[in-house]
């Protein structure tokens, strides 16, 4: 593995449990740090060299319908002025899949290209 994608897998794995670590006052806190948390430990072994293809693919194709789930159908914006706070919400945790989503998914093609 070349050194940039060892570097994106680190700081993913940061971005993650920095992400799980602001979850603690959202009211299903649980359910986003474990989201979280799998996403960095996942980050963290790509990062290693110490996973397989088949999980990042797997965790980039749930989180992806996960992001379609959440999506709300009048997204408002991020900003708590942008609209009802519900519907920011909704788009924030959906946004979150997305990204978890992409970097998953981009680690798991990364993997098997390489096999």
């Amino acid at each position: 593995m070349n050194l940039l994608f060892k570097i994106l897998g680190y700081l993913f794995a940061i971005l993650f449990i920095v992400s799980a670590a602001l979850q603690y006052n959202d009211p299903d806190s649980l359910y986003w740090i474990i989201i979280y948390g799998i996403a960095a430990t996942v980050s963290f072994l790509f990062a290693l060299n110490k996973i397989g293809y088949i999980l990042p693919l797997a965790l980039g194709v749930v989180a992806f319908i996960g992001f379609l789930y959440l999506y709300p159908s009048d997204f408002q914006g991020f900003d708590l002025n942008d609209g009802d706070i519900e519907t920011v919400e909704l788009g924030r945790e959906a946004f979150g899949l997305l990204i978890i989503s992409i970097v998953m998914l981009v680690f798991g093609f990364r993997i098997k290209r390489k096999l």
